[in-house]
């Protein structure tokens, strides 16, 4: 039987702006727990970045999206958590709905905060992201 080599997984993270501020949720039951992160979750087989951005965001917070292209990424290392992930950064305008808690289980919250005032702790990736003085955030 082969050893299965360790590979880094995919995220997308989905930056949504609405009146010049951007949405982030508190994590919970997951690595990063009590951070703060956009939101966003695992890229599936086969799917276009667009796509999963739009179907992430609507199961997560029930919010549609528009105008969503694909910004940077940053290269995640969860050392304590042994997991690796590469996330890929979409951008999205607010099209329609209000934010709302749609799986407990991973979100305490949602908010809309100035890009200049972003919570804290953030989740690592957006740490990684403000890093890189990117222009998305």
């Amino acid at each position: 039987m082969a050893i299965q080599e360790k590979r880094p997984k995919v995220g997308v993270g989905v930056i949504i702006y609405k009146d010049g501020k951007v949405l982030l949720g508190k994590r919970k039951n997951a690595h990063g727990e009590g951070s703060w992160s956009f939101p966003g979750e695992h890229l599936e087989f086969g799917e276009k970045i667009e796509e999963c951005a739009k179907r992430e965001v609507l199961e997560e917070t029930g919010i549609k999206i528009q105008n969503i292209r694909i910004g940077t990424f940053t290269n995640d290392v969860f050392k304590k958590e042994d997991k690796h992930y590469i996330t890929v950064y979409a951008i999205g305008d607010y099209k329609s709905g209000e934010a709302e808690i749609k799986e407990p289980e991973k979100c305490g919250c949602w908010k809309w905060f100035s890009p200049d005032k972003l919570p804290k702790p953030l989740f690592a990736p957006l740490k990684n992201l403000k890093k890189q003085k990117s222009l998305l955030i």
